[in-house]
């Protein structure tokens, strides 16, 4: 059983705040995609697509005369340090188990270069699901924050996510015998 879910963290007031400036659609593109490169790097589901749906949390509206600046984010982006510090703290909120909200939010941390100097980063194996996914819903320009989508919907989608985290965890939780039986 998990202490937060993700309709829990999609449903909190600051996270829907924030999610409105980056793009709720682009968010849980992310965090679909997340939930699949985490068999595929083999990392925790619950963490990859908690990450993923926070990992842009930490956006600032970059505006030059009433109008977005894509060049003007670009050079002045520190969103994945501004979004670890939110996330870490609305996990904390909400009870996620600290060492989960530090791994979450590191994740959140690394999970893009546009701040960073010219280095190379050895991304752990979450951290590269979440990079990863996130780059798999980009479009030029920042065009994939503007993606739309209804609030019904959304939810049914964040909803639909976390059964399949649940249903995937709680088969982990199996004798060896019964798991085959669910697959």
């Amino acid at each position: 059983m998990r202490n937060v879910t993700l309709t829990d963290l999609f449903q909190h007031p600051i996270t829907q705040k924030y999610l409105q400036r980056s793009g709720v659609a682009h968010a849980i593109e992310v965090t679909n995609h997340a939930f699949h490169l985490a068999f595929k790097y083999n990392v925790s589901v619950d963490l990859a697509t908690k990450a993923a749906l926070l990992h842009d949390i930490g956006h600032y509206e970059w505006y030059r005369q009433g109008k977005w600046d894509y060049e003007l984010y670009r050079k002045n982006d520190i969103h994945a340090i501004k979004g670890a510090e939110r996330a870490h703290k609305l996990l904390i909120r909400l009870g996620e188990n600290p060492q989960n909200a530090k791994v979450i939010s590191v994740a959140i941390l690394l999970h893009t270069d546009s701040y960073l100097p010219e280095i190379d980063i050895n991304r752990s194996p979450l951290q590269k699901v979440v990079k990863l996914a996130d780059e798999m819903d980009e479009e030029q320009a920042g065009k994939h924050h503007y993606k739309q989508i209804d609030k019904v919907t959304a939810l049914e989608k964040i909803q639909h996510l976390d059964e399949l985290v649940e249903r995937y965890l709680s088969k982990q939780q199996l004798p060896l015998d019964n798991q085959e039986k669910l697959m």
